[in-house]
């Protein structure tokens, strides 16, 4: 009986735990970084400011959860990637997940291009390049001539401006994100060939 109660404790607090970084994420977007206080947070969730320190002490630690949470996906792609053989198919399935994982991740990302200079501050933006040079080094052939090298990497390139560049093409998002990958995948693709990999 104990475990269940504690379980489900756990839950309620994950759940107000994604509550407050939708929320300030949410407040980031509408009114900037820089003008948004803890007092504004706990105001739109309808909670004290002490219930809201409970989780988080500062908005520092809010957004830096947010990194946290809505990128360890690519982490764990990064590592899922490491053990699998270079194959064409394995880096398609790269490409593929990690524009999942762009598009459920949108808000932060657009809260990242937007806000360069707190990301920048806060480190986010270092750890992120780190993670995305890693899938970089995971689907590039160091021994590849250097155009099929720059192909991979564009592949990465072309996910990111689907995000930001190319927002204002078409009217379906999610048809503009098909066509985002495929033109990704195909970067790859045509890289894979120009190597003579199988």
């Amino acid at each position: 009986m104990g475990g269940t109660m504690d379980g489900t404790k756990q839950r309620r607090r994950g759940d107000t735990r994604r509550r407050i970084q939708d929320v300030a994420l949410e407040l980031f977007a509408e009114h900037g970084y820089e003008k948004t206080s803890l007092r504004e947070i706990a105001e739109r969730l309808d909670v004290t400011k002490a219930a809201l320190y409970y989780h988080f002490k500062t908005k520092e630690e809010i957004l830096v959860s947010i990194f946290e949470d809505l990128t360890q996906p690519i982490e764990d792609l990064i590592e899922w990637g490491r053990q699998q053989p270079p194959t064409l198919a394995t880096k398609q399935e790269i490409i593929r997940r990690y524009a999942d994982t762009l598009a459920e991740a949108t808000p932060l990302f657009r809260f990242m291009h937007e806000n360069q200079a707190t990301v920048r501050d806060l480190q986010i933006g270092e750890s992120f390049k780190a993670r995305i040079h890693s899938l970089r080094d995971i689907i590039v052939d160091p021994d590849a001539d250097l155009v099929d090298q720059v192909r991979c990497a564009s592949a990465i390139f072309t996910l990111h401006a689907g995000m930001f560049l190319l927002q204002d093409m078409g009217d379906d998002p999610k048809e503009k994100n098909r066509a985002v990958l495929e033109v990704a995948t195909d970067l790859v693709t045509q890289a894979h060939r120009g190597a003579g990999g199988s």
